[in-house]
């Protein structure tokens, strides 16, 4: 494995470097994707979101964000971002990672996201067949990591 950039928390000082990786990656297709309503007109907890810099380059982000399910809080997952150069050396699953530790250890039940299964499952993610993301999506994609054993039982829409 090829060493990776080294990760911190994200600062306010990362968000334009961190739209642009998003850019890169996702498109302008991603404000038509249900994960967008969770993040519209929300705030991400820095706290528990994380970046990797190669030099000033920025390599990769993830970001965590408050929702709900069922009325209980959760933690909502995305976007995951790797620069081409960086993909499959393990900086995704790094990010991953170090982002489901930092919201373990803040307390938080669960975390969500909308993605692809077979990835995520290594991280932990299994289908999360009883909540509803705000808008369609395919629900196969739907997943959690249940960070605090028995105390996640979530099911029912993710609002902000």
């Amino acid at each position: 494995m090829t060493n990776l950039p080294e990760i911190r928390n994200e600062q306010p000082q990362d968000a334009a470097a961190i739209a642009a990786l998003v850019e890169r990656a996702f498109g302008p297709g991603r404000y038509a994707k249900a994960a967008e309503r969770l993040r519209e007109g929300n705030t991400p907890r820095l706290d528990l979101s994380f970046v990797a810099y190669a030099g000033e380059t920025l390599a990769g982000s993830v970001r965590l964000w408050p929702v709900h399910v069922g009325g209980k809080p959760a933690i909502f997952l995305g976007p995951i971002a790797v620069g081409d150069e960086w993909r499959g050396q393990g900086l995704g699953q790094a990010l991953v990672e170090r982002a489901c530790d930092a919201a373990s250890e803040a307390g938080c039940p669960a975390v969500l996201l909308v993605g692809d299964a077979p990835w995520f499952e290594r991280c932990g993610f299994v289908r999360a067949a009883e909540v509803t993301m705000p808008g369609p999506v395919d629900q196969r994609r739907v997943l959690v990591k249940e960070l605090l054993p028995g105390d996640a039982d979530l099911s029912g829409p993710i609002t902000p």
